[in-house]
C-alpha cells in the first residue's frame, strides 16, 4: 500500500447531524451552503459533498429544490469543483423499544428510488449510496439500507450515468459492495468511502482502515474520513495507505481545541498535511480522471 503522492480532497459542507446550533460555520440554507462549497474549492477541495437542510429549522431534508438551488448557486460562480450530492436520506427508522413495530418521531425512511429524484434531476457528478444498514449510534435509531434497496439504488444510478461514491460503515458493508461489482451493478473505476467512528460502524483504528483498505477491489479509487478529533489524523492516516481524504463540517466542527472551524479552514488544514507529506493537492480535473468523471462541461 504505497503512499498517495497526489491527493483528492472533498469537503462535506453541512451534513444531516444535530450541528446547527452546535456552530455558527454549520451552513444552513442553500445561499450559505454555496457559499461554502466554493469557500472549499478556493481553499483545494477538488470535490464537494452536498447535503441540504430546511432552511427555516436547520433539519435535515431531501427536496429537491433545495438541492437544484445549491447546485445552481455553485454553478454560477463559475467555480470549478466536482459536485458529489449525498443519496443517503430517507433511510433513518426510530423505534419503540417496548413496541419495534411502532416508529417514533425522526423517522424518514423510503425505498431506494425514492432517495435519488434529485439526482435524477440533476445528474451529478457522483451520488452517494450508503452500503448497508446500521445501529446509528445509541437508543433506537437504525440506518435501513438493505440489500434490495440497494440493488434498485444501485441500478438506477448506473442507468443515469452518475458515479456512485460506495459509502462503507463497516467491513459487511463492503463485503456487499463488492457483490454489487460482481453483479454488473457498477461500473469501473469503483469509488470507496470508507467511514471511520461512527457508532457503531467501524471504529476509528488504524488496523481496521488498513485491514478494509486490503478488501478493496483491485483499481478502487477510495477515500476514508473518522469524526470529530481524529478527522486530521485520518487525512494522514488516507494519504499513507495510498487513498484520499474528506474534511468538512459534516464530520467535524474544530479547527483546534474549543476554536471552532470553517469548512475552508478544515480544507486548508488538509492541505497542509497532504504538502507536509510530501505529497500535492489533485486539481478537479485530475480528480475527474481517476473518478471516472465527465469532463468539466
Amino acid at each position: 500500500m504505497p503512499m498517495n503522492d497526489s491527493v483528492i480532497i472533498t469537503c462535506a459542507l453541512t451534513g444531516a447531524g444535530d450541528t446547527v446550533g452546535r456552530s455558527p460555520h454549520v451552513p444552513v440554507t442553500p445561499e450559505q451552503i454555496a457559499r461554502s462549497a466554493v469557500e472549499a474549492a478556493e481553499a483545494g477541495a477538488a470535490v464537494v459533498h452536498i447535503h441540504v437542510r430546511d432552511p427555516e429549522t436547520g433539519a435535515p431534508a431531501r427536496d429537491p429544490r433545495l438541492y437544484r438551488e445549491v447546485v445552481e448557486r455553485v454553478k454560477e460562480t463559475g467555480t470549478d469543483v466536482v459536485i458529489n450530492l449525498t443519496a443517503g436520506m430517507g433511510g433513518d427508522l426510530v423505534i419503540d423499544p417496548e413496541n419495534p413495530l411502532t416508529h417514533l418521531p425522526g423517522t424518514d425512511l423510503v425505498s431506494g428510488l425514492d432517495r435519488l429524484p434529485h439526482v435524477e434531476d440533476l445528474l451529478p457528478d457522483i451520488c452517494t449510496l450508503d452500503c448497508g444498514s446500521l445501529n446509528f449510534g445509541d437508543g433506537s435509531n437504525l440506518y435501513v439500507s438493505t440489500p434490495d434497496m440497494l440493488r434498485t439504488g444501485a441500478k438506477r444510478i448506473q442507468e443515469l450515468g452518475v458515479r456512485p461514491e460506495l459509502e462503507i460503515f463497516d467491513t459487511g458493508q463492503l463485503w456487499f459492495a463488492k457483490q454489487l461489482l460482481a453483479e454488473g451493478l457498477l461500473d469501473d473505476p469503483t469509488v470507496f468511502q470508507l467511514c471511520m467512528g461512527i457508532p457503531w460502524g467501524a471504529p476509528a483504528d488504524p488496523g481496521v482502515l488498513a485491514s478494509m483498505v486490503t478488501m478493496l477491489p483491485e483499481g478502487a479509487q477510495w477515500a476514508s474520513f473518522a469524526l470529530g478529533r481524529m478527522q486530521m489524523p485520518w487525512v494522514a492516516q488516507s494519504i499513507l495507505l495510498g487513498g484520499n481524504v474528506r474534511v468538512g463540517l459534516e464530520d467535524n466542527l474544530y479547527l483546534s481545541r474549543g476554536v471552532k472551524a470553517t469548512n475552508g479552514q478544515l480544507v486548508e488544514r488538509a492541505v497542509q498535511i497532504t504538502e507536509l507529506l510530501g505529497a500535492k493537492v489533485a486539481t478537479p480535473d485530475e480528480a475527474r480522471r481517476r473518478l471516472g468523471l465527465k469532463p468539466r462541461a
